[in-house]
């Protein structure tokens, strides 16, 4: 079955010709015209112990925050951040330690506190679900927010964008925000002693980045419309790809034994910084929209970046990337821990997987910014491929 997977692959490649110009991550060129754009945090600050100046920020965008969190991370770094905003003059004016999903009903109800406390900043504590809700907050009410990342599962912090979920976790929408956070305050004192596998998720999730924004830029240029990318992005997200791959077994290990290290620190700014900097403005493509059809397949047991590292896969084979290319993000994925089978995402119910590729190639999600039209069809088969090759390495 290996066997015949590798083959079909090596086939398709010399049957069908791509449908625009594959280049290396990082390796687009970009087209004349159209407006290039990016959405980033006004201030990103990284190390050891840098909680300790959340007072100082908050100071220089208000003095009323409210923090949005889940009750285990508000636990991790209330003491640290209610002291500093204590010397700042700035104690918390309330808080919300509740956040379970992000989900509008979630939404509209925190909305609803800060306007009545009459909060001028908003403080997102924890992982992507808890500073979505934030993000989605202070933009509804025109307030500053910052995030306060507990763990490394995801790049949400700095993105303008917040993924909207139903209470049991099912994929609604994506709410595109006017700005992204004012800052993003990663203390790796926090981050870098969470378990590993939040590390590893993060990793999935950041690995997407660079291809996803090189289909979404080349999808852009031959489209010739009003919208294009920064080249910047593309190139940030290269740098991210290669970190990860020269660094991230390495940030593993040090993670697993509390060691907080150059490589970890490295990795860390690539989760965080690097990868939403190719996001800002858009920039998901096939791997994403993946993602959000296969989290209505019964069965799947995976956190998102560990599906996301699965779907990056899948799109590589939809795009037709060479080999050796492929081979090598799927070794490093087994290096670190992501899943690169179908087996590997849970006991799925696979006759769930012809309605996961429609919803993938829904006209709404971010299937449409891949650079050439990829039906349903496209994507089982790009699935099948991408299986067999994983197995037979």
């Amino acid at each position: 079955m290996a066997v015949a997977g590798w083959r079909k692959l090596e086939v398709m490649v010399r049957r069908r010709p791509p449908a625009y110009s594959i280049a290396f991550p990082g390796g687009v060129v970009m087209g004349a015209g159209g407006t290039r754009r990016t959405i980033l945090p006004s201030r990103y600050v990284q190390g050891q112990g840098v909680l300790g100046q959340l007072g100082d920020h908050v100071k220089s965008c208000g003095s009323r925050p409210f923090c949005v969190s889940g009750r285990t991370a508000f636990s991790k770094v209330r003491a640290r951040a209610q002291a500093s905003l204590l010397v700042a003059g700035a104690p918390f004016a309330g808080h919300d330690d509740t956040v379970k999903e992000c989900t509008m009903t979630k939404i509209r109800s925190v909305v609803e506190r800060v306007e009545d406390i009459d909060a001028d900043v908003i403080i997102g504590c924890g992982g992507g679900k808890a500073v979505d809700v934030a993000k989605a907050v202070a933009d509804e009410v025109s307030v500053p927010v910052i995030c306060i990342p507990t763990q490394c599962a995801t790049n949400a912090d700095g993105m303008a964008d917040a993924v909207v979920y139903t209470e049991d976790h099912k994929f609604v929408k994506d709410l595109y925000l006017n700005r992204a956070p004012y800052l993003v305050l990663v203390d790796t004192e926090v981050v870098g002693r969470a378990p590993a596998m939040y590390l590893v998720q993060g990793m999935g999730d950041a690995l997407a980045a660079v291809f996803e924004k090189s289909a979404y830029a080349s999808a852009l240029r031959l489209r010739k419309g009003d919208d294009g990318v920064v080249s910047a992005a593309v190139a940030v997200n290269r740098t991210c790809f290669e970190t990860l791959m020269a660094h991230g077994v390495q940030a593993k290990k040090d993670a697993e034994a509390g060691r907080i290290t150059e490589p970890l620190e490295a990795v860390i700014e690539a989760i965080k910084l690097q990868s939403g900097f190719g996001f800002g403005g858009g920039g998901c493509a096939a791997a994403h929209a993946l993602h959000n059809g296969l989290v209505l397949v019964p069965g799947v047991a995976r956190k998102h970046g560990e599906i996301v590292a699965f779907c990056t896969v899948v799109q590589m084979v939809l795009e037709q990337r060479p080999m050796a290319e492929v081979e090598r993000v799927i070794r490093w994925c087994r290096s670190v821990g992501l899943p690169v089978t179908l087996r590997e995402l849970g006991d799925l119910d696979l006759r769930h997987l012809p309605k996961a590729a429609q919803r993938a190639c829904d006209t709404e999600d971010t299937m449409q910014f891949m650079p050439f039209e990829v039906s349903p069809k496209m994507v089982l088969d790009a699935i099948g491929d991408a299986e067999g090759l994983a197995r037979s390495i």
